[in-house]
This record gives C-alpha cells, sequence and structure tokens, in this order.
C-alpha cells in the first residue's frame, strides 16, 4: 500500500531555497535510505516527509499524499534546538546553585511513553545509569541515544532518522543497527538519512539520491547503486587526490613559536569528578613534539572532558598537575596564552556557535580565537578567508546567514575556522560528525596536508578507527574497567 505520495513538487526551505521532488512513492513497511552531499537538501527531505515544510504557493498541479498517523524523526537540528532550549531555561545565574536541569528520563518522556518501555529501550542503548543525570551534561553521543528513545516510545508507524549513526561508538551502532533491523521487520515503516554509503543497511531496499535540493533519482538499491548518479557521487571523492596544498598561513600573525624539545601536553595523575562522578581518575599522559594522537573510547568516557583541559576551558585544571605548551596551568598564563596555539572543532562549539554572522565572518574569526569577529581583518586575512570559503565550494554563500546552512556545510566552515591560521596544535573532536563521504575525504586530505608541513600536531577525537588520517602515530584509549575507565597509550 502506498503511504506517501509526491508528484511535482517544490516545498519551502528558506526565501531563497526550495526542494524538488517530482516524483516519490513509499510504501508501508519500506526501508528507505537517502544519500547526497551536504547541503544537497537531505534534512529538507526529511522535514518535507514529517509535514514540517510547506508547499510553494505556485504548485498546481503537486500531489501530496500521506497517509501516516504518528511520524517521529530525529537530526542534529532537533539536538541543537533541545540544547538551545536547555541553556535559556537555565536560571544558575539567578540561583546560589547550579541549575542542573532536566534530566535524561525527563527528556525521554515529555512527549509521553510508558516507564516500562524506557526502562528497556535505556538497557538496550546502555544509558540506564543516564536516565537520572541532566541532559546538558551528556556528550554528545548521549543525548543521540536518549532522542531516539524518546522518539521510538511514541511508537511511530514512520520513523526517520537523519544521521543516526554519527555520534555513536561502536557498540551502539551495532546495538542501534540490530534494533532498526528488528522494527523494519515488524512492519515499522523507515527512512535514513546518511552521508556513509557503507553505512547503507542491508535490510534498506530503496535508494534515493539528493542533488541540490533535487530528488534526483529513487527506486530499488540495486537499481540506483548501478547509476551513473551515484557513480558521480563517488567521483567526486576520488578527486581528493587533485588538493595538494592549502591556503597559507597569515604572514602577519604573531604566534609563539614552539621549540622542537618541550612537550606539549603533560597530565600527571588527573581527577576530574562532577558532584560524586569520576571522570577521568589517574591518567598521565604526554604529548611530545611531532606526534599526532588519536582519542578513542565509548560515550560518556570523558573525551571531551580530557579536551576541555587541554584547550585551558575546564576549571578543575588548576587543581591538577597539568602543564600546556610548557607551562603549569595557573601559573600566571591566561586563557589566550593557552588558545592562541589551538585550533579546535567540536559538536558543542557548533552548537555554541550562535551568534548572527556569514560564513566569511566564521572563518575569518579563526585568526582571533572568538566566536564572531570584534576587529577589523586584515587585507591578508580577508583574501586568505575567501580562498578557504572557494576551497570549500562555499564562495557563493559568502554573505549567507551561518545558521541557514545544513549542518554539514557549518561543520565544514568550522573546521576551515580550526585549520586558517595553521595552529601548533589542531583539536578536532568528531570532526566528521555530518559530513558526507566526499567532505570526509577532503577534511582527511586537508589534514593530512596541514600536518605536512611540520608547525602541525593533531589531537584527533573519533569512535571509529578507520575516520583518523594517515598522519596518526599514537593512540590514547578510554577501556572500560567496570564502572570507571583505564587508559590505553599505543602507537598507530
Amino acid at each position: 500500500m502506498t503511504a506517501i505520495r509526491i508528484e511535482n513538487a517544490e516545498f519551502i526551505i528558506s526565501d531563497q531555497h526550495r526542494l524538488t521532488i517530482a516524483q516519490l512513492e513509499i510504501q508501508a513497511g519500506q526501508c528507505w535510505s537517502f544519500v547526497g552531499a551536504n547541503g544537497s537538501g537531505k534534512t529538507a527531505l526529511a522535514r518535507a516527509l514529517a509535514g514540517e515544510l510547506k508547499l510553494a504557493s505556485n504548485q498546481v498541479t503537486a500531489q501530496v499524499e500521506n497517509s501516516f498517523n504518528a511520524i517521529e524523526w530525529v537530526s542534529f537540528e532537533q539536538l541543537q534546538a533541545l540544547a538551545d532550549r536547555e541553556r535559556e531555561q537555565d536560571e544558575s545565574d539567578f540561583l546560589d546553585y547550579q541549575d542542573a536541569g532536566r534530566t535524561a528520563r525527563q527528556i525521554m518522556l515529555e512527549q509521553g511513553g510508558d516507564e516500562a518501555q524506557l526502562i528497556a529501550l535505556a538497557a538496550r542503548f546502555g544509558i540506564s545509569g543516564l536516565l537520572d543525570r541532566s541532559f546538558q551534561i551528556l556528550s554528545t553521543g548521549e543525548t543521540r541515544k536518549v532522542l531516539l528513545c524518546r522518539a521510538l516510545l511514541q511508537q511511530p508507524d514512520l520513523l526517520i532518522l537523519d544521521e543516526p549513526f554519527d555520534g555513536l561508538d561502536v557498540a551502539a551502532h551495532q546495538s542501534l543497527m540490530s534494533l532498526l533491523q528488528a522494527l523494519v521487520a515488524s512492519g515499522l515503516t523507515l527512512i535514513l538519512i546518511v552521508n556513509r554509503l557503507e553505512e547503507l543497511p542491508d535490510f534498506s531496499d530503496q535508494l534515493g539520491l539528493l542533488t541540490e535540493c533535487e530528488l534526483s533519482v529513487t527506486g530499488p538499491r540495486a537499481e540506483v547503486a548501478a547509476s551513473a548518479e551515484l557513480e558521480q557521487l563517488r567521483h567526486l571523492a576520488s578527486m581528493e587526490a587533485a588538493q595538494h596544498a592549502l591556503p597559507a598561513a597569515d604572514p602577519d600573525a604573531q604566534y609563539r613559536v614552539l621549540d622542537a624539545h618541550t612537550p606539549r601536553i603533560i597530565m600527571r595523575n588527573m581527577q576530574v569528578s562532577y558532584g560524586d562522578k569520576q571522570v577521568l581518575a589517574g591518567l598521565n599522559w604526554q604529548v611530545d613534539p611531532g606526534q599526532h594522537w588519536q582519542v578513542m573510547g565509548p560515550n560518556g568516557a570523558g573525551k571531551s572532558t580530557l579536551l576541555s583541559l587541554v584547550t585551558g576551558d575546564h576549571p578543575q585544571g588548576y587543581s591538577n598537575d597539568l602543564t600546556l605548551f610548557g607551562r603549569r596551568r595557573g601559573s600566571g598564563e591566561s586563557i589566550w596564552d593557552i588558545k592562541q596555539h589551538i585550533g579546535y572543532v567540536s559538536t558543542t562549539m557548533q552548537q555554541d556557535y550562535r551568534v548572527t554572522s556569514t560564513p566569511k565572518a566564521v572563518i575569518l574569526s579563526g585568526f582571533f580565537d572568538s566566536i564572531g569577529v570584534y576587529q577589523q581583518p586584515g587585507s591578508t586575512q580577508l583574501a586568505l578567508a575567501e580562498q578557504w570559503l572557494n576551497l570549500l565550494g562555499m564562495g557563493h554563500l559568502a554573505n549567507e546567514p551561518f545558521r541557514h546552512l545544513s549542518y554539514g556545510q557549518q561543520r565544514l566552515l568550522l573546521i576551515a575556522r580550526a585549520m586558517v591560521k595553521h595552529p601548533p596544535l589542531l583539536i578536532l573532536d568528531e570532526p566528521l560528525q555530518g559530513l558526507d563521504s566526499f567532505n570526509r575525504h577532503w577534511v582527511k586530505r586537508w589534514i593530512d596536508l596541514l600536518v605536512a608541513e611540520g608547525g602541525t600536531q593533531l589531537l584527533f577525537v573519533s569512535h571509529h578507527q578507520q575516520d583518523a588520517p594517515s598522519c596518526i602515530s599514537h593512540r590514547l584509549s578510554f577501556v572500560p574497567n567496570g564502572d570507571e575507565f583505564q587508559f590505553l597509550i599505543t602507537e598507530a
């Protein structure tokens, strides 16, 4: 039975952009996957199928039929909106204690649901111990699991998942894949929006391709997989070898020169806790000149806490034996003495980058280690920002509002922001999240090019070892040991 039928339709994304669907039929019980480059309209398609986009007013011949009664969808954009709402409701500034906000349990049940089913889903995703913890302090992967459980509690007959596997560790990825297969087998209609072609599940029998906000090809998976359009998408990924150099560093910038002998990071018996929860216990770690590290571990292991110590943002850095770039933390250095050496990207930064800004201004802010630009850039910096925009293929978007761009386009801009000054230490926390296969290749290529210049060391956080660029020389792994984690240091 056809449950969704769309013909000759244009949906309004913004004043300037439309999503075009010539023809799409989705049968009840099918599992569809949709792929495309960043900015191709994948999230807009999810919104259209969920009934959240309006038809353009001139759609005389358009036909849109949707017989699903209970539709749920989960996306990075929803996570962003929920995080924003929690921050807006945070009243810590008006209280004499820290407002913890709502718990994961409250978030999951706010739209209704059965408590017993919640407990069962939490156990399946390995988050039973997080149910009564503040949603605000959960890791990115943990919040993704909470939103997935919240959606499933509504017992939808159509479930739309936008990049469901990004931000999940290997165990959670496998658990979700098994759960989705069981749901499809039970009759649920499932739509997956994916960036990685290799993440197409075996049980997804229908495939659609999007290019420039148009659903260009749809049909049985085997037919679409053999199409010229998909071959073109693969060909774009192969073009990465054509990029041989990055835009230069700002020649006018005066950054402290690091010698070839002083360790960049020294941590001795690090102890970090939140209330009665011990996050880091007894970590001893040193990053020497020339080393490039990958940090691995499951959701909630403490990887983001580790990075906040390195960037100088964590207050418990002062109470620990921590030395950054040759200076003991708390010896009189300012936060800017630390940040001048660092280029940084994380999901939290993307969520916090809420100032009114343009893509060009986002890249320029990397020269000043700020969120937004508050001083006049020089002519060289302006020229370099334009070069980066062209490298990203976003020259035509230079003056668009940053928040109007797709999640993947925002992520690419923040990566360029981190790399623009060719920093001595480049810290990338799950940088490939939200990126399609083509852009994942490009980002890893850019990292290797920057590191090959010899002035930048890499600290790369990822759940997947295969995501790391080829320059990685060492790994720090968070290994579960009961309720705590041990730290395993190895050479790559």
